[in-house]
């Protein structure tokens, strides 16, 4: 099932998201209804708080694979840093240069909730990162000036009151 996306300005955008156990309701179908939201909306990554889950739960794609992060951690972030633009589904329309560790190394458990320790480089660790901030109620924009975020205030109200086309579903506070 296709959920819809939660637009910038939701509060739970802004939480910290609780630890998920192989006891938590419904999680098996909340990873596969992510799943199918993410390649509807065709993103490179989708959290849990963008569908309305306050839970430490991502998904992105990895080439010819899909990766399933539960209660993810980041244990070591690469000193080289990559500026590149980046956008979210649910701040459509606008993208912005940000920086990132150019790799990173996680500890995660998967869908089966087997634990992983692996390092990822390249557009899969700027697209973890990012969604790892969603999970700690972070967005990119958190990493912009204050003039640039000033300059992007009416595009930002406008999203918030649902002011904005997409091709996929979302919902507004």
């Amino acid at each position: 099932m296709i959920l819809p996306i939660v637009a910038y300005g939701a509060n739970i955008l802004r939480q910290p998201c609780e630890i998920i156990t192989p006891a938590t309701p419904g999680i098996t179908a909340l990873i596969r209804d992510m799943w199918a939201t993410l390649e509807h909306a065709n993103g490179a990554g989708l959290a849990a708080p963008q569908v309305n889950r306050p839970v430490r739960l991502f998904v992105v794609p990895a080439d010819d694979f899909k990766i399933t992060f539960i209660n993810p951690e980041i244990l070591w972030y690469s000193e080289e840093v990559i500026h590149d633009t980046e956008g979210c589904l649910s701040i459509p329309g606008i993208w912005e240069d940000v920086p990132r560790a150019a790799t990173v190394t996680l500890q995660y458990q998967d869908e089966h909730f087997t634990t992983h320790t692996a390092s990822f480089s390249g557009d899969i660790a700027r697209a973890i990162q990012h969604e790892y901030d969603h999970i700690n109620g972070k967005l990119y924009l958190d990493y912009l000036s204050p003039l640039k975020k000033s300059l992007l205030k009416n595009k930002l109200k406008a999203i918030a009151k649902g002011k904005v086309k997409t091709p996929y579903p979302m919902k507004t506070s």
